[in-house]
């Protein structure tokens, strides 16, 4: 018989594969399957068409039908560029109560237990079924997540409840904001400062956007929220610019300027109506531009796009989780996740992982030891009640 890997093993191989987000997973998915194989569970693979050095891994075990019950992982972690470790990040390293190492808080803990579950209940007998889904990209926008879950219901039996195991200490999430953002890409024309007026300064006809940005923070902010926008911190939908380029010398009119316009939507607001609203101030913006010079020109492209997770009227998923947590509080966050793509796609879906997400992306990332062996905890009681 194979041997039965313990968490704290899983979650030890799990962070020695470097799968920021840049570079391949391959590694870590081919891991994954074959430690599935080798305890009789069939992985299903599903490599990204548009980039061959990625792929997605999900699996089924218990009865061939539907019902069953997700849990929902992502394998790529962030660099670890320009940050002072004081460790190897890509070895799990415990001191002072901690598992250091990067992954171990985002997400690899959970990982490491929803893999050590899924053999867990291969060998249980379990009445209703278990799958495992660990997608990829998920650090640069959830694009992993729905070609994946087309994937999963092609050639395997629909799940009806996703947990989705993001570091939210043990804690059910409801609800998080939206998020989108549009590549901008402003083409001016160049000329000598002295005569800016006959060229076209991309940086400065940029500064109306992001101003733009600006004023619709603080209407936002002032605007009474919805009962459930208030649910979140801040309770209204933001709309940040965090990085500029262009330009060539400060002599000239700038020729190129580069920024993302990124949108955090509260549940209720469409993306739709505030895709349009920019995308008028970009045409009056761009109308400006060629009165000057008629080669100039704003290209807008979309970044990525994740829909926001709205709180589940008697949520299946929801439901579950709090009757293995004891949890009956309200929580939600502003960022975003793969629940909301999950909800989407037809299923109930809620958060809950081990670790706090303060720790997620930071130098010296660590999960605490007492809320990986809740995490364990919770997943001993998840296979035992799908025993039932």
């Amino acid at each position: 018989m194979a041997m039965r890997l313990s968490p704290k093993n899983i979650l030890d191989q799990l962070v020695s594969f470097p799968t920021v987000s840049r570079d391949t997973n391959l590694p870590l998915v081919d891991w994954v399957a074959s430690y599935l194989k080798s305890h009789g569970i069939e992985p299903h693979i599903w490599p990204d068409p548009d980039q061959p050095h990625k792929a997605a891994v999900f699996a089924h075990v218990g009865p061939w039908e539907e019902g069953a019950v997700v849990m929902s992982g992502h394998t790529d972690v962030v660099p670890i560029d320009g940050q002072p470790w004081d460790t190897d990040p890509f070895v799990v390293t415990e001191r002072d109560g901690k598992y250091f190492g990067r992954g171990t808080c985002d997400m690899k803990g959970f990982d490491a237990l929803a893999i050590w579950a899924l053999v867990e209940a291969q060998y249980a007998g379990i009445k209703r079924p278990l799958q495992l889904a660990l997608s990829f990209d998920e650090e640069v926008g959830c694009t992993g997540a729905p070609p994946m879950i087309q994937a999963m219901q092609k050639v395997l039996p629909k799940g009806s409840a996703v947990i989705v195991g993001e570091p939210s200490t043990m804690q059910a999430v409801t609800g998080h904001k939206g998020g989108f953002g549009y590549d901008t890409h402003i083409v001016g024309f160049e000329v000598h400062s002295s005569i800016m007026h006959t060229g076209v300064n991309a940086i400065m006809e940029a500064a109306p956007l992001i101003n733009w940005a600006n004023e619709q923070n603080a209407q936002n902010r002032t605007a009474k929220p919805t009962d459930i926008a208030a649910m979140f911190d801040p309770p209204w939908t933001t709309v940040h610019v965090g990085m500029i380029d262009g330009g060539t010398a400060h002599n000239i009119t700038a020729k190129d300027c580069w920024f993302m316009m990124d949108f955090r939507t509260v549940p209720g607001q469409q993306k739709a109506g505030w895709r349009d609203a920019y995308f008028e101030q970009v045409r009056a913006v761009e109308a400006r531009m060629k009165a000057v010079h008629p080669e100039a020109r704003i290209d807008v492209s979309e970044n990525f796009s994740i829909p926001g997770l709205a709180p589940e009227q008697d949520g299946e998923a929801e439901a579950l989780v709090r009757s293995l947590t004891g949890d009956n509080a309200s929580h939600v966050v502003s960022y975003g996740t793969e629940a909301g793509q999950f909800q989407e796609a037809g299923y109930s879906a809620v958060i809950c992982g081990p670790g706090d997400i303060a720790q997620a992306h930071q130098p010296n990332e660590f999960i605490t030891i007492e809320q990986f062996n809740a995490g364990h905890a919770f997943m001993e009681k998840l296979v035992e009640r799908l025993k039932n």
